[in-house]
């Protein structure tokens, strides 16, 4: 029996989290959670829901928010979106090593997350229904781990050292080389510097995929506080992507 695009998007999902438990990571990093095995029901649910035919365009994203994906298992998962716009409810077990200052609440996580908000809220108001985005779009993260310091404080996956950044960005890129296959993209977009860059050294010059770039939703960047959506589709318009 051939194999279905949600079945291989599964079975590259539960690959890349087999493959990435194997690395050790030093301090500052103390705690490393990964959504796809504690919040596997969650994000297999999304691949199996929303994954299941190609698509035209990738949105790609650096790696999960601790209150986004780290809760919900669905990339820049922000609760009330998942739950009420993109369909997902799942209960989500707890990472072995939970830090105490940033617990796994799953769906009952009362904070928001910003980046999440904004992304898909913007595509909640230019679709209105998910039907019509996951017809010829999707949303992933290239990394699925979340890494935290012994404060609390999050640790995005740019400040890794060198050798921990190789293991694990070379399984990273083959994963996003593989999905890309897989869902026959054609534009990926990447949400923020550090994704545009690891999508062109992972796709490589000669890519067919066309790699352009959106100001990334994070409340930490001063121009996406003003007017976020309105910037992401005027970036998109200049790159012939129109949703």
């Amino acid at each position: 029996m051939a194999t279905t695009i949600s079945e291989s998007m599964i079975n590259a999902a539960l690959q890349l989290s087999a493959d990435v438990e194997r690395i050790e990571f030093s301090c500052p990093v103390v705690s490393v959670y990964n959504p796809l095995d504690y919040a596997w029901e969650s994000h297999k649910k999304y691949l199996k829901k929303w994954a299941n035919s190609s698509r035209i365009i990738l949105f790609m994203g650096m790696n999960p928010g601790p209150f986004g994906m780290a809760q919900t298992g669905i990339p820049f998962g922000d609760v009330a979106h998942v739950r009420d716009w993109i369909g997902i409810s799942e209960v989500i077990r707890k990472p072995l090593n939970e830090h105490p200052k940033r617990p796994i609440e799953g769906f009952n996580c009362r904070r928001s997350e910003v980046s999440g908000r904004r992304l898909w809220g913007f595509f909640k108001e230019q679709f209105g229904c998910p039907e019509y985005f996951f017809k010829s779009h999707f949303v992933f993260n290239y990394c699925p781990l979340v890494f935290i310091e012994a404060s609390g404080k999050n640790f995005t996956p740019d400040k890794l050292t060198n050798s921990e950044a190789k293991c694990l960005f070379f399984l990273c890129d083959q994963h996003l080389r593989l999905i890309a296959e897989i869902l026959e993209i054609k534009y990926l977009v990447a949400v923020g510097a550090f994704a545009e860059t690891r999508a062109r050294k992972a796709l490589g010059e000669n890519s067919a995929i066309k790699v352009v770039r959106i100001l990334h939703p994070s409340p930490a960047s001063p121009l996406a506080n003003k007017g976020w959506g309105a910037k992401a589709l005027e970036q998109l318009k200049e790159n012939n992507i129109f949703l």
